[in-house]
């Protein structure tokens, strides 16, 4: 089979690789039928990860058919279509048991495409299938599930539920790429008054502006613009969605007193925590690895259309034209692209 192998910080191809076998009686393989590129997989690129090792598949958010299981395992069964989740969950480790699947010990977490071989390719091996997989309902498509693998779940939970959203509050989100724009459509969910995104990207901001939000400013505009709706206080939440020092930093200088501010991004660089300024302001700040727990849920909403996923596709390529889909993507301030689909 072909797959995107990493070789190293800026070095990927598109190359033939053995078939993946079952490991473990709790494993599945599963045929590849629909996958996407994460911002992380560009962080990763980028050397940010150090963890992932050379030659290691890249991917983590994928649909496909199940071909193969473990004797282990009940359900999936071959033939069904699955959503993988980009978090693996033992289910008997501490943290499963306490529904914190990103921190397993069992052998889970995030290992698809940064431990073990992952999804961008033509099949994949999926451990602990029972609890990292969900059945997609025959009324669903690949493209609508697809985004549950990561980045909805991810700025739902990491994002607007570790802030703590509430109806009437005023939410900033600072990046309007695929997380920024995900934490629009969970952040509605709760209808806060005001959602102020903050962008410097012209054509991001509106994008922003399509998904739902009030406001889209750019990084200059953004403390007189919150400050002003908020009556000189700040915002209520405040919702870093790119992963860089500044990004963060900003957070913390637009949540008002008593506030909160959710990191979602992934950084590859330190940054300040300037507690000189928030020790007194009872400002709480939360981060964190997804668990992928509210999956259920927003699957739920997808099917009733409560949430339209397609929004996020703007280009569509054949699997086989991966390397072709990372370059638009990469490129994404210059292609106008949120998320690719590579589609088998």
């Amino acid at each position: 089979m072909r797959g995107l192998v990493y070789h190293g910080p800026g070095e990927k191809d598109w190359e033939e690789i053995p078939d993946p076998k079952l490991i473990d009686d709790s494993d599945a393989i599963v045929r590849v039928d629909t996958a996407t590129i994460c911002g992380t997989d560009l962080h990763i690129l980028k050397g940010d990860v150090p963890e992932v090792e050379p030659g290691r598949v890249l991917g983590h958010e994928a649909v496909g058919t199940v071909v193969e299981t473990g004797i282990g395992v009940d359900s999936p069964r071959p033939g069904d279509r699955v959503l993988m989740s980009c978090i693996s969950a033992c289910g008997r480790c501490m943290f499963c048991r306490r529904g914190q699947h990103g921190q397993c010990r069992g052998g889970g977490g995030w290992i698809l495409g940064h431990t073990i071989d992952g999804a961008q390719a033509e099949y994949v091996r999926v451990p602990f299938a029972e609890n990292s997989t969900h059945k997609v309902p025959d009324e669903v498509s690949d493209e609508q599930v697809l985004y549950l693998a990561d980045i909805l779940p991810t700025a739902y939970e990491v994002g607007v539920l570790n802030a703590h959203v509430a109806p009437a509050e005023t939410v900033a989100i600072v990046g309007a790429g695929p997380i920024g724009l995900a934490a629009i459509v969970g952040a509605r969910l709760f209808s806060p008054r005001e959602i102020v995104v903050v962008e410097p990207i012209e054509a991001r901001r509106q994008w922003a502006l399509r998904f739902g939000a009030q406001h889209a400013v750019t990084p200059e505009e953004a403390p007189a613009v919150v400050f002003d709706l908020t009556d000189g206080l700040g915002a209520d939440v405040a919702i870093e969605a790119v992963g860089m020092p500044q990004t963060f930093e900003l957070c913390t200088d637009l949540v008002r007193p008593g506030g909160r501010v959710a990191n979602v991004g992934v950084h590859g660089q330190s940054a300040t925590l300037h507690l000189e300024r928030l020790w007194t302001r009872d400002v709480t700040i939360t981060m964190g690895l997804v668990d992928t727990f509210s999956i259920p849920t927003l699957l739920s909403l997808i099917s009733v259309g409560g949430i339209d996923p397609l929004q996020f596709t703007t280009h569509r390529f054949a699997m086989r034209d991966t390397l072709d889909a990372y370059d638009t993507f990469t490129r994404a301030a210059e292609t106008n692209a949120i998320k690719v689909t590579l589609s088998a």
